[in-house]
């Protein structure tokens, strides 16, 4: 495997989390050499998404306490007399208190296969540009092109407009192709979701109606019972993130996926409610026009008064003098301070806003309601938008670009040291677990693999998180298929609020009859103390079948995981110890329910790097693109019908905003084989 990597590149990267990824799609885009490694089994890093069993396997890793010290450091040999090493560390320490739960009878799992699992990839692959499968066990997402920027026409309900239901399935960056066998889950309803994993293009798929017709009509019955051996024998439906986020339907994330067309390998669904935890009760919250006027919860004076501040917020820095006398306020005192109701002030405060009742300045609720209005309509009733198959999709999807613009990518890679030039003070280099040396002009490294020594002087955030597989919903509605948007004040002075969402089985996170639901906010202990509260005021945890007519009613929690992650986000390059100037950090995930830190500081390490260049522009034109005279030659010689001398015909199709959906899986393999 060594033998057959370059020795030169212009950047190396280390780690595949998702600012990570967007830096290396940047840099490839340009024109650089990028060589793209991580020591995981899979992409994402801390961004990634499991099926239920790789979850189990990443629980298992992480709840081991492995001593690598006594690793062999044969690599040291390989450093000059001019030269120092910075050791990175072989073991990630981002991941704490990880703590899972079976609600159920656990024993009756045991013998029980995953369906449709794919055998397990050896320790070590060989390097290549299609990069390999983000967990040996998951199932391979079919991601349709998606026009995210297609807005002029309305919006079906609960779906982007722009949804092409006869796109050809395009496979995420290295996906080992689904056995035709393997079960498959159904299309989402309401999303234009064409093809199911493993379903090529021109396949029938299953229709949304036939698939989703029957929980529609058994809503009112009794939640089925689900066993834990049917989870781990469906464990393939499941796609569990790490990171619990949306994106904001005008938010960076969104913008940056329809500049650089890398929406085309992803499909998105609406968050379809906001809702709000009042009173011990679940409440949806008009969010809309017309959500506000149809709102059966809301008076007529309610109404009036919630329009006219939401109206205000929309603008309000043409009006200084209202809120002036406050900037030094909370929001929460400047919401009393404008005769609203408390039910009002709570549905603003908590579930538009979404900011700290005790922390957040006037201007910064002022702030965030102005952008939950702004991104409002674009593609349906909320904010919102989710990623089919989860989060993890995100970070594969810039990998991939990277791949078809030469980006070579080595899973299972685990680099040793960076190698500095003590003469000019730059790193020049690294040594990978082979004791291969790799030279390069920029280095862009994960947080998480950071030695100690190098991150002395940091000082660390933590995210409290949960995973729940619950039964039914935290509000039931006539449809089954709602994606909801959850925020959970603080239940006592001193917690931070808890922002739950729950995902339904549209979005190819979970089996039929379940739901998904995440839990995330800021540490003030491990992630079950802060988090177990929240849970036992939302759900049932009770496993034995005598239980009170409250807990019957609300949902029964089937499993569940709590684990704290290191939250790296506003960390300073100058608080790493010893860091060159051509090497930048990386950080994970923040506790924000939006992926905007993650672009800024993508963007702001490209243009460090690259100053003249442009941040992942729009692909090319093909009627500008000049080709070689080697491709022109055989079309020449009366052979302009192979495909193989008709790029135009695959990966660079007819117009920029088609560029690399026609002819499918052909086009973009094509486009990584060069």
């Amino acid at each position: 495997m060594a033998d057959n990597l370059p020795t030169e590149f212009d950047v190396v990267v280390v780690g595949t989390g998702l600012p990570e990824s967007i830096i290396a799609a940047a840099c490839a885009r340009s024109g650089q050499r990028v060589l793209h490694v991580d020591s995981r089994n899979y992409y994402g890093g801390n961004w990634a998404s499991f099926s239920f069993s790789g979850l189990l396997s990443w629980i298992k890793e992480n709840q081991q306490k492995t001593d690598l010290s006594d690793e062999c450091e044969e690599w040291r040999k390989l450093i000059l007399e001019d030269e120092e090493a910075i050791p990175l560390s072989s073991k990630d320490k981002t991941i704490q208190h990880v703590e899972d739960f079976c609600f159920g009878d656990q024993d009756s799992a045991e013998g029980v296969e995953e369906a449709g699992a794919l055998p397990k990839l050896p320790v070590f692959g060989a390097p290549a540009a299609q990069g390999v499968s983000p967990g040996p066990e998951k199932a391979s997402p079919a991601a349709e092109g998606i026009p995210l920027g297609s807005e002029e026409s309305p919006a079906a309900e609960g779906s982007p407009p722009g949804l092409e239901k006869e796109n050809p399935a395009v496979e995420s960056p290295g996906e080992e192709p689904q056995s035709p066998e393997a079960e498959q889950p159904p299309s989402c309803e309401g999303d234009g979701a064409g093809a199911a994993p493993g379903t090529a293009a021109g396949d029938p798929a299953p229709q949304p109606a036939q698939a989703e017709a029957a929980p529609s009509e058994n809503a009112a019955q009794e939640p089925k019972k689900i066993s834990y051996s049917q989870i781990v024998r469906e464990g393939r439906r499941f796609n569990i993130d790490l990171v619990s986020k949306l994106l904001y339907s005008r938010g960076l994330l969104i913008e940056l996926l329809i500049k650089s067309n890398v929406s085309r390998y992803a499909e998105f669904k609406n968050a379809t409610r906001v809702l709000a935890f009042r009173e011990g009760k679940v409440e949806q919250v008009p969010c809309s026009r017309a959500d506000v006027f149809n709102s059966r919860q809301l008076t007529m004076v309610e109404k009036r008064m919630l329009m006219k501040f939401l109206t205000f917020c929309l603008d309000y820095e043409q009006h200084p003098e209202e809120y002036q006398a406050y900037e030094s306020s909370t929001f929460a005192q400047f919401l009393q301070t404008r005769k609203l109701t408390p039910s009002l002030q709570h549905f603003i405060l908590h579930s538009i806003a979404m900011v700290s009742e005790t922390e957040s300045s006037t201007l910064e609720g002022l702030q965030a309601t102005k952008k939950f209005l702004q991104c409002l309509g674009r593609y349906g009733n909320t904010p919102f938008l989710f990623p089919l198959y989860g989060q993890g999709e995100i970070p594969q999807c810039f990998c991939r670009l990277c791949a078809v613009f030469g980006g070579i990518y080595c899973l299972r890679h685990a680099v040793r040291c960076l190698v500095l030039d003590r003469a000019s003070g730059r790193c020049k280099a690294i040594v990978d677990h082979f004791g291969q040396r790799i030279s390069a002009n920029y280095f862009i490294v994960e947080d998480s693999y950071l030695s100690e020594s190098t991150c002395t002087n940091v000082c660390y955030r933590q995210i409290s998180r949960a995973v729940l597989i619950t039964d039914q919903s935290v509000l039931n509605t006539d449809s089954e298929q709602q994606v909801s948007v959850l925020t959970v004040p603080p239940l006592e002075p001193g917690r931070a609020a808890v922002c739950a969402i729950e995902l339904c089985s549209s979005t190819m996170t979970c089996m039929k009859d379940t739901y998904l639901v995440h839990l995330t906010c800021p540490s003030t202990k491990t992630a079950r103390e802060d988090l177990e509260p929240v849970v036992q005021k939302l759900f049932n945890l009770n496993t034995e079948k005598e239980t009170e007519n409250e807990e019957l009613e609300k949902p029964r929690v089937l499993w569940a995981v709590y684990f704290n992650m290191r939250d790296s986000s506003g960390v300073e390059k100058s608080s790493y110890a010893g860091l060159p100037s051509n090497v930048y950090v990386c950080s994970g995930p923040d506790s924000a329910l939006g992926n905007d830190c993650a672009v800024k500081q993508a963007e702001t390490i490209f243009r460090e790097m690259f100053p003249t260049e442009e941040f992942c522009p729009p692909p090319p034109n093909p009627e500008d693109i000049i080709y070689d005279e080697d491709e022109i030659e055989p079309e020449e010689s009366g052979l302009n019908n192979s495909p193989e001398t008709k790029p135009e015909t695959s990966a660079e199709e007819s117009s920029s905003e088609d560029w690399g959906r026609a002819d499918g899986h052909k086009g973009v393999q094509e486009a990584e084989q060069h």
